[in-house]
């Protein structure tokens, strides 16, 4: 399997964070079917289930960075970019790292998938009080704010 390549990169990056501790500009989305449910992945090289995202890249801008993101990891092309939840400051595992959170509409369900199987071990919609166990504390944080209607911010 390819996928411990992805564990050993993932590691990588943790230990160059540690020693270098750059700072890093990522996105997530909260991405929301029209049933209300949640799409959530598992990535190979972390455990738990997190809301799609990933980093972005130099000259690139946050939404060009979500939307390809959400092409890349559960390969949805056509959503709808309805707002931004909040903007974080995520300091775990000796990281300083800003992520914006979007909130994102997708009109088809059935088209989610885990769209790279050598990162993304599975991807699913869940609603939100039948979140499946591993689900990181800071996705289960941005979705309740999300449900409350409140406008996020301040620590990952």
């Amino acid at each position: 399997m390819v996928a411990w390549r992805y564990r050993i990169a993932g590691h990588a990056m943790r230990l160059y964070a540690r020693a270098r501790r750059p700072r890093t500009f990522g996105v997530r989305a909260l991405l929301v079917d029209p049933a209300g449910r949640i799409a959530l992945v598992r990535h190979h090289y972390v455990g738990g289930w997190y809301l799609p995202g990933g980093g972005v890249d130099k000259r690139e801008s946050a939404e060009a960075a979500i939307r390809r993101e959400l092409i890349e990891e559960v390969g949805l092309a056509a959503v709808a970019i309805t707002g931004v939840l909040g903007v974080y400051h995520n300091r775990a595992e000796a990281k300083d790292d800003h992520v914006i959170v979007f909130t994102v509409g997708v009109a088809d369900p059935e088209r989610l998938t885990a769209a790279d199987p050598r990162e993304i071990a599975e991807a699913g919609w869940f609603a939100a009080d039948a979140l499946p166990e591993g689900t990181s504390p800071a996705t289960r944080r941005r979705i309740t704010e999300f449900l409350a209607g409140e406008q996020g911010h301040g620590n990952w």
